[in-house]
């Protein structure tokens, strides 16, 4: 039986684990990832699939089962896993996908690297993708591809299936022409994504970016564009945009442009930040730094994330206010999601030498200003940090969006605490009651953060109150509302969305 729904994703659904000599599926940890929310749209239809990579040393023959049955809260739906070699997974994902495409995205030409790309292997993995889900589609299904690294998907797809309808969601950046047009493939890749009835992005920035890129290439003709609500609109800040193209014609077809921010799992964070568990942890927290007040920066190891520029700003916070020392430390948390990338190993050394520089210059036998965290941190015990924290601090120099800043506001029933906001991630046009700052900056970062440690209580509220408004209104399961609701103005729609299921 064939599937009304199939969803393309680089990951697969679930986590294996080994357990008595046997591979067992098991639910993602990670509780605001998007995989659960996509498999809840598994609940709307009467069959789905779900298309992912699978790592084998032999791709003609490998040792696992290339279709999966999996039977869980979400109902019955099938997973395919393409088998791909180490070399093709290296070359798909770390170089083509992390070294060309990633540092174009979030607007970094400076990293971009061309040379090292094997645009063939890019084709063939996106084409397999592509082939997988054709078979899996029923009769006028919906097939949602995700991500950059399956660009190519789309185009392939159509020429495979015309009769489906197709859906594409960034979850990344999306660049203005002059810096995407530095890639090669440019046109191919856009002329990919027109074959999509959707194109969706999480604030109107990236979609008005991805319109302009349009129409440096082609001939398409904006038909509609409306004002963006007033949420998405956060005055004078680096992303905002107050109108946006919503609809394109190209070749008598019609392709919607969609705006949906990502948002969070809030009702499951509050359950977990008002257990008796997450207390106990916050007051472990508050005990060990006594008087101290603590500062939180939580992200990967990523030089899109603006880690050594905070430490750096940390450190002249300390030397511009030597009353503060003694007085406040910074949990730095740093997670390196691909340990075999010199380029991630190289901004990891740079954090921790920094690290040891502000601890060497200000630290005494009973005060480390900095604690380095390079390891992920269990998601209660995060819960924890944040409502212990007095100020998160949250500065990538670009983010596609960025759940911390969320989940942190989410976290605080005391409605207490203070966010610092990069103008800079995709969140700050929701977010504009945090303290948000240019952290291209120096005066600006320095400013913000000392602000942040200096509000006052009333302040601090007033902002968290809003705050906390604007994550609940745009939560993870009204994303997959929005998302409805723009494929339901695709002519061949979409079955309705269950809020609930997300």
């Amino acid at each position: 039986m064939q599937s009304d729904l199939v969803i393309v994703y680089h990951r697969q659904p679930y986590e294996e684990v080994e357990e008595n000599g046997e591979i067992v599926f098991k639910e993602n940890k990670s509780p605001n990832g998007i995989v659960p929310t996509l498999k809840s749209f598994f609940g709307n239809v009467d069959k789905g699939s779900w298309v992912a990579w699978k790592l084998a040393e032999d791709t003609s023959n490998p040792d696992f089962e290339p279709v999966v049955e999996i039977e869980d809260k979400y109902g019955k739906y099938n997973v395919t896993r393409l088998p791909l070699s180490a070399e093709q997974v290296r070359q798909f994902y770390h170089v083509t996908s992390k070294e060309a495409f990633w540092p174009i995205l979030h607007s970094f030409k400076e990293r971009y690297d061309y040379d090292p790309v094997d645009w063939p292997n890019f084709r063939e993995v996106n084409w397999r993708f592509a082939e997988a889900a054709a078979a899996e589609a029923a009769p006028g299904a919906l097939v949602w591809v995700h991500d950059y690294n399956l660009w190519l998907v789309p185009g392939y797809l159509r020429q495979m299936r015309p009769d489906v309808k197709i859906a594409f969601f960034h979850h990344t950046p999306f660049p203005s022409a002059d810096v995407f047009n530095i890639l090669p493939w440019r046109k191919e890749i856009v002329e990919s994504l027109l074959h999509c009835d959707v194109v969706g992005f999480h604030i109107p920035r990236y979609a008005a970016n991805f319109v302009s890129v349009v129409q440096s290439l082609t001939d398409a003709d904006v038909t509609e564009r409306v004002r963006v609500e007033d949420d998405l609109i956060s005055e004078g800040t680096a992303l905002t945009e107050r109108a946006v193209a919503t609809k394109l014609s190209i070749d008598d077809r019609e392709v919607i442009v969609g705006v949906a921010p990502v948002g969070i799992d809030m009702d499951y964070i509050q359950q977990v930040a008002g257990s008796e568990d997450a207390a106990k942890k916050k007051a472990e927290i508050r005990e060990e730094l006594g008087d101290c007040k603590l500062v939180l920066s939580v992200g990967r190891t990523d030089y899109t994330k603006g880690g050594v520029q905070q430490l750096n700003s940390f450190e002249r916070l300390l030397e511009q206010h030597p009353e503060l020392r003694g007085e406040v430390r910074l949990l730095h948390v740093s997670v390196m999601a691909n340990r075999a990338m010199t380029v991630y190993q190289e901004i990891q050394s740079e954090i921790e030498e920094t690290v040891g520089r502000i601890n060497g210059r200000f630290g005494t036998f009973d005060w480390t200003p900095v604690t380095l965290v390079s390891r992920a941190i269990p998601f209660d015990r995060l819960i924890g940090y944040y409502q212990a924290a007095d100020v998160a601090w949250i500065t990538p120099l670009a983010d596609g969006m960025n759940l911390v800043a969320k989940e942190f506001a989410a976290s605080r029933l005391d409605g207490d605490g203070a966010l610092v906001l990069s103008e800079f991630a995709g969140a700050a046009v929701e977010l504009s009651s945090a303290v948000l700052v240019n952290p291209f900056s120096n005066r600006a970062m320095d400013e913000a953060i000392y602000m942040a440690l200096q509000m006052p209580e009333e302040e601090r509220r007033i902002r968290m109150k809003e705050l906390r408004r604007v994550v609940d209104k745009y939560d993870i399961a009204e994303w997959g509302e929005e998302f409805g609701r723009q494929m339901s103005r695709v002519k061949r729609g979409l079955p309705d969305t269950d809020r609930n299921a997300a």
